[in-house]
């Protein structure tokens, strides 16, 4: 009896499936590997084989292992990938606590990944990794297509079920040994035995058939489970040895040898004879490493309860010695020896790790295993004041995480708190928590929060903060009468307090104060402050939203070739902020700058490449800012499928931006040539007077519901929406540079056509032209024309006459010698021209003979110009 086979057995289905894998990412296919299975079924054991398929074939192959305790840092699997492929972990996850770092993060560990060339990832026991590393890893799932990279993952039950619907995802369910396989591990003569009591699992088989080997087997008492064999196998070492892996079993799975040696007050020389019996005993392999998972469980569950306290203690202060000059990688573990001891004492002491541990885990923007260790310090038993402060840093780690309901709870919890001991700063920065967004769920909470803190009469940058932040909520609700005010302390406030994070919160909120075409030069100058301030402090994130800033303003302006100008320096800023949403900002506000150029490919492929990018991580605005641009390109162009599929999909946006999509769908429905569903869907708005829109949204949004009306035939609507846009005749409509709609007055001048005000129409289309052929807008310059050839003639033919004389460059005394009329009666001709076409100037009427006289050229990229 008791022979046992260390050699691979079985799986020859797997192994074929993993082979074909390799070979498709060795040529580019990607692919995530998803391993599932009982406790030792062979997910580690078949992982060893890939690697091995793939170091043959001169692949690399790198490991991430996950441990079941919790004490490892955040990210922990894939410190080791990175650290085995030579990259520096603390480079690659070093960011300031902001989710936008953690994206960018995401991004740079996937090109790592996927630009080496051939690679295998091995990432065992995924079920114990903590969830930063499984968003990692489902990001990463999404950058596979085209990759030489096959990433295996092995786990047992609980891992994220968006990794299953990923397109380029393998799976392999693995099931026990049948008799056959059984046999070929060990004697035969046994193997019906064995595989009755074992059920076929691998690791049991084995380990049964070693304890057949060592006579630990009894056939009276068959072992149940893997821990009983373990456990009667360690009655077979020395009381030494026992000693080490017993103190090696608090440790970890993975263990510093020189930890537990002095754990257990040994040099590590003494502790290597020891290590080796434990070993020879199929306790641990050369790697400082139990072979199982179930083995170190088998030996912790040896100790008493005493002694598990005692080698606690023993463990978490050895590792702290151990790695007293660099402990980041070691807090959590270290939190979780003195988590046990708590009850013995050490509240403060277990508390006091526990928070230096979540602080580290946010700093490294694991936010979620922040979250869990800041609410294991909380059940600690801290002080009243502690207990406020916890809570605000809970809720802030919750914030970046995500997880909003936690995040909105730990605030309201730190408020009281706050309130209990009669801190009001406490209760201000509670308040900060609850950062503003379109959502109006989280704005709900804040701002009863905001509120309170600003009647406490808090002082400096505190108060400007808040201030700043309610500001914020009001844009969000629509309350754009009280933005100024806030605003206005907030930014007096903010810069009189010298705190720069104060000066961004206000900037931000003053810009949002200033809205539309009538705060564009306000803009520019906050636009300017924020720059300066970049410079100041190094920021790269204040340094983007200042070019962004200057980019929005000069393109509202209608200064497109200086907006043109200044996007390589905001792509700089964007690239050393990285991340998928500062790259979103610059691909949107590029589609825009190429959209109003005219370069309308250009503009659908830069727009498409941002939505992808974005709309797994803020589906709202990157549908938003798409669904914009697709409105403007099918005023030139029509709409394509993409677009109407678009539009016909149901998509429920933030409040404050249902109006705005109604109105985009209703746009691209009518240009798309299915008025009765533009009708349909213009209905929904309801009357003029009562839609709601963002204030920087108002003059495009107002603009196409002219285009709307005016197509539809809706003539009382459009005579309301022709009087709100009449106070911003002579503006660009465009929203916060994501769409350029056109100068207002070319909307104008279609509302008026539209209405058989010909005579108006043709001097707010004239105005259009000029102002869209200054902005450098082609495609807007060729609708003005187009529209103008449409217009009866407002001039007799007489006039005609005078104001192709007039472009002549003929005064008046010339053109009654040209016409044999009185001077008199040739001045009277030039003024009922100029009164007639809205103009103050001879050179405008120059202008415009010429532009009327000059063809309708077609749209850039070749596109069928089309306008509602």
């Amino acid at each position: 009896m008791g022979v046992v086979n260390d050699r691979m057995v079985g799986r020859r289905h797997e192994l074929d499936a993993l082979a074909a894998w390799l070979d498709g990412a060795r040529a580019g296919a990607g692919r995530l590997v998803l391993c599932s299975g009982e406790p030792g079924i062979g997910k580690t054991r078949l992982a060893q084989e890939l690697a091995g398929l793939a170091l043959a074939g001169g692949t690399a192959v790198a490991w991430g292992r996950c441990v079941e305790t919790e004490g490892a840092p955040a990210f922990w699997p894939w410190r080791q990938v990175l650290r085995s492929l030579g990259a520096d972990p603390d480079a690659v996850f070093a960011g300031n606590a902001e989710p936008e770092d953690r994206f960018r993060i995401f991004d740079d560990v996937a090109r790592l990944l996927t630009g080496r060339g051939e690679l295998v990832v091995v990432l065992d026991d995924l079920h114990w990794a903590d969830e930063p590393s499984q968003r990692l890893l489902r990001h990463l799932a999404d950058q596979l297509t085209g990759a030489k990279l096959l990433v295996f993952a092995a786990y047992r039950e609980r891992v994220l079920p968006d990794l299953l619907r990923s397109p380029d995802v393998g799976r392999l369910d693995l099931r026990g040994f049948g008799l056959a396989e059984v046999r070929e591990l060990t004697d035969p003569g046994d193997a019906a035995a064995i595989l009755e009591l074992t059920g076929g699992n691998p690791l049991f088989v084995r380990e049964v058939a070693l304890a057949m080997a060592d006579g630990t087997w009894r056939p009276d008492r068959p072992p149940r489970t893997v821990l009983d064999v373990v456990t009667a196998r360690l009655d077979l070492v020395s009381a030494d040895c026992r000693a080490l892996v017993q103190a090696a079993a608090i440790a970890g799975r993975d263990f510093d040898l020189g930890v537990v040696a002095a754990a257990i007050g040994r040099s590590v020389q003494e502790c290597l004879p020891l290590f080796d019996e434990a070993v020879a005993m199929g306790l641990a392999d050369e790697g400082h490493r139990f072979v199982h998972a179930l083995t170190r469980d088998a030996v912790e569950a040896s100790l008493s309860s005493a002694d598990r306290i005692r080698l606690h203690r023993a463990v978490a202060e050895a590792t702290q010695a151990r790695f007293a000059g660099d402990l980041a990688e070691h807090v959590t573990d270290i939190a979780r020896h003195w988590a046990v001891l708590a009850p013995c004492g050490e509240a403060a002491t277990a508390r006091a790790w526990t928070v230096r541990a979540a602080e580290e885990a946010v700093r490294r923007l694991a936010y979620e295993e922040g979250v869990r260790l800041y609410q294991a310090a909380l059940a600690l038993d801290p002080g009243d004041t502690e207990r406020a402060r916890l809570r605000i840093a809970l809720g802030r780690a919750a914030y970046f995480a995500g997880d909003l309901a936690t995040c909105v709870d730990a605030a309201q919890r730190a408020a009281d708190a706050a309130r209990a001991v009669g801190k009001p700063e406490l209760l201000g920065e509670a308040a900060l928590v609850l950062e503003a967004a379109a959502d109006g769920g989280l704005n709900a909470a804040a701002t009863p929060l905001c509120e309170e803190a600003l009647a406490v009469n808090p002082t400096g940058a505190l108060r400007a903060r808040l201030l700043a932040q309610r500001a914020h909520l009001a844009f969000y609700a629509g309350e754009q009468h009280r933005l100024d005010a806030l605003s206005t302390e907030a930014l007096e406030l903010a810069r009189a307090s010298g705190d720069d994070r104060a000066l961004v919160d206000a900037l931000r909120a003053r810009q949002e104060a200033c809205p539309g075409p009538h705060g564009i030069a306000e803009r520019l100058d906050l636009a300017a402050e924020m720059r300066a301030l970049a410079v100041r402090t190094n920021s790269p994130r204040t340094a983007m939203w200042g070019e962004l800033w200057r980019i929005q303003a000069l393109l509202e302006s209608g200064s497109l070739a200086a907006a043109a100008e200044l996007l390589p320096a905001l792509r700089l800023a964007v690239a050393r902020v990285g991340g998928p949403v500062s790259a979103w900002h610059l691909g949107v506000v590029t589609a825009c700058v190429a959209q109003a150029q005219g370069r309308y490919d250009e503009a659908r492929d830069v727009a498409r490449g941002a939505f992808e990018r974005m709309r797994t991580i803020e589906p709202a605005p990157a549908r938003g800012a798409y669904m914009a641009l697709r409105c403007a390109l099918a005023r030139m162009q029509g709409p394509d499928e993409e677009s109407i599929a678009h539009a016909r999909a149901p998509f429920e946006p933030p409040p404050r931006f249902r109006m705005m999509a109604l109105v985009s769908r209703s746009f691209l429905l009518l240009t798309g040539g299915f008025p009765d569903e533009a009708a349909e869907v213009y209905r929904r708005l309801g009357r003029i007077e009562d839609w709601e829109l963002p204030a920087f949204f108002e003059v495009p949004a107002h603009v196409m519901g002219v285009l709307v009306t005016a197509g539809l035939g809706l003539k009382d609507d459009l005579a309301s929406l022709l009087q709100l846009l009449e106070p911003f005749r002579g503006a660009h409509a465009i929203g916060l540079g994501v769409a350029y709609m056109g100068p207002v007055d070319l909307a104008l001048g279609i509302g008026a056509a539209a209405l058989g005000d010909h005579e108006r129409a043709a001097a707010d289309l004239t105005a259009g032209l000029a102002m869209a052929e200054r902005a450098g807008a082609p495609g807007f310059a060729a609708e003005a024309r187009r529209h103008l050839a449409k217009q009866p003639s407002v001039l007799s033919p007489r006039e005609t006459e005078v104001a192709a004389l007039v472009a002549d460059g003929l005064t008046n005394r010339q053109i009654a010698e040209r016409l044999y009329i009185s001077e008199r009666t040739a001045q009277n001709h030039v003024q009922h021209v100029l009164t007639k076409l809205g103009f103050a100037t001879r050179s405008q009427i120059a202008a415009w003979s010429v532009r009327m006289s000059t063809p309708v050229s077609g749209v850039a990229d070749g596109g069928a110009a089309r306008t509602s």
